[in-house]
């Protein structure tokens, strides 16, 4: 009789280990990504795939999502998209309870140390930039402050600057809003901010793990001055940023598709090249297809989707540029290099298909494109310039490759710089290419 009973004790434990769900694909990592993009995403790649009924599952715990659906031959399918910050992602990959991270920042290298026996995590097949976000800085809608440098930036949000009066300002003392520790929204802040002027964070500053609850507080806060993810300025107002001797800017779709705008960033999702989960592929490629980058676009990011547009003549720009901007129109996306090279990087190798499928669509093969060249300052001027011209040639190599003829390659040096030049991050942004259409 016991023998029986542990038998059927036995069988009832196997079959609950058989019930119990296991998910197709799971997705771990940024809480700006997995908040709402994330999900929509997953939702309409597997809607692509044609599963059913799909729907989402209440999670316990807050910043988890689950999708679930039937697929073609009846089965169920889960996806289960965990939004804790970009770090967790990484050590969730690390551990084996992640099959794609999602990821604000670019992969450490420590993280790229820690998971090399997955892959090369930076090979173009790994290392998909999917969107372009950017930081604002966000105030109360009644702040008459309209702009700040990121030298500002870093001595109000490290405390050293303390009242909005030493800005120029009024409003007595600054009250500072902050994204949690595990938030890719914050390692981009503490990088591209606080670690360049080399201060730590004020301790007095409040920390919120949601970007909606940041940006709410920021709104009914007289005093308040915060920084969030393009998204989620919702009821708050941002003010320009001017990095070293760029113009300001406000965090505008155009310039953050140009990743001109000094506080963009990248959005990745992180898949080990020799991953074999079908889902996670399957996701990657949506992602970046056209039906993919809308709904990127629908979720307030910025897609990478190439368009062309009209820029308006400055003072700040040269005589022959001034006249290029009344010539032509600029695509919306600059192909940027790897740090020390002079090959393009991930994010251009895709940026440079979705360039020539526009040319090709809009019948501009032909003497119908100028190559802009930009670089850091060099000791010589002249070298800069040269060096700048010699990255336009590289990317007309490429375009060559694939039936463009170009009408003309220019090279400005370091004029009209996007971003510092005494920061590796702030070169790197000024050693662009721009496409000028006719």
């Amino acid at each position: 009789m016991l023998r029986f009973m542990s038998w059927i004790m036995l069988c009832a434990l196997s079959g609950m280990a058989l019930a119990a769900p296991v998910a197709d694909l799971r997705i771990q990592g940024s809480n700006t990504m997995g908040a709402n993009l994330g999900p929509a995403l997953v939702a309409a790649m597997l809607a692509a795939h044609g599963v059913r009924d799909i729907h989402s599952v209440p999670a316990a715990t807050p910043n988890e999502h689950t999708l679930m659906g039937t697929d073609a031959q009846g089965q169920p399918v889960r996806v289960d998209v965990a939004a804790h910050g970009s770090g967790t992602g990484f050590t969730a990959l690390n551990d084996e309870h992640a099959d794609v991270v999602a990821s604000s920042r670019p992969i450490k290298d420590r993280e790229l140390v820690e998971l090399e026996r997955l892959g090369d995590l930076k090979s173009p097949e790994a290392e998909q930039v999917i969107a372009i976000d950017g930081l604002a800085i966000i105030v109360h809608p009644r702040n008459p402050l309209t702009t700040l440098n990121t030298e500002q930036l870093a001595q109000v949000f490290s405390g050293n600057i303390q009242t909005w009066e030493a800005l120029g300002g009024v409003g007595g003392s600054i009250h500072l809003y902050a994204r949690d520790d595990q938030s890719g929204t914050w390692e981009t802040f503490k990088e591209l901010v606080l670690s360049r002027a080399g201060l730590p964070l004020s301790a007095a500053a409040k920390r919120f793990e949601s970007s909606e609850q940041l940006s709410d507080a920021v709104s009914q806060d007289p005093q308040a001055i915060g920084f969030i993810g393009l998204p989620y300025i919702r009821e708050a107002r941002a003010v320009a940023i001017v990095d070293g001797a760029s113009q300001p800017m406000l965090p505008l779709n155009s310039l953050i598709a140009s990743e001109d705008y000094p506080l963009s960033r990248r959005l990745y999702f992180y898949l080990p090249p020799a991953a074999n989960n079908p889902w996670a592929k399957a996701l990657i490629t949506f992602t970046q297809s056209a039906q993919g980058q809308a709904i990127v676009a629908q979720n307030g990011f910025v897609a990478q989707s190439v368009v062309a547009d009209s820029v308006l003549p400055g003072p700040h720009m040269p005589q022959d540029y001034q006249a290029l901007t009344q010539q032509a129109q600029r695509l919306s996306v600059n192909f940027r290099f790897e740090e020390g090279s002079a090959s393009l990087d991930n994010k251009a190798r895709q940026d440079l298909l979705r360039v020539v499928d526009y040319l090709q669509r809009h019948a501009k093969l032909t003497k119908q494109v100028t190559l802009v060249g930009f670089g850091d300052a060099k000791d010589n001027p002249e070298r800069a310039q040269l060096l700048s011209k010699l990255r336009a040639m590289a990317v007309r190599r490429e375009l060559v490759k694939n039936g463009v003829i170009l009408r003309e390659i220019r090279g400005y040096g370091a004029q009209m710089p996007v971003a510092t030049n005494t920061e590796d991050e702030g070169r790197l942004k000024n050693r662009r290419v721009e496409v000028w259409v006719y």
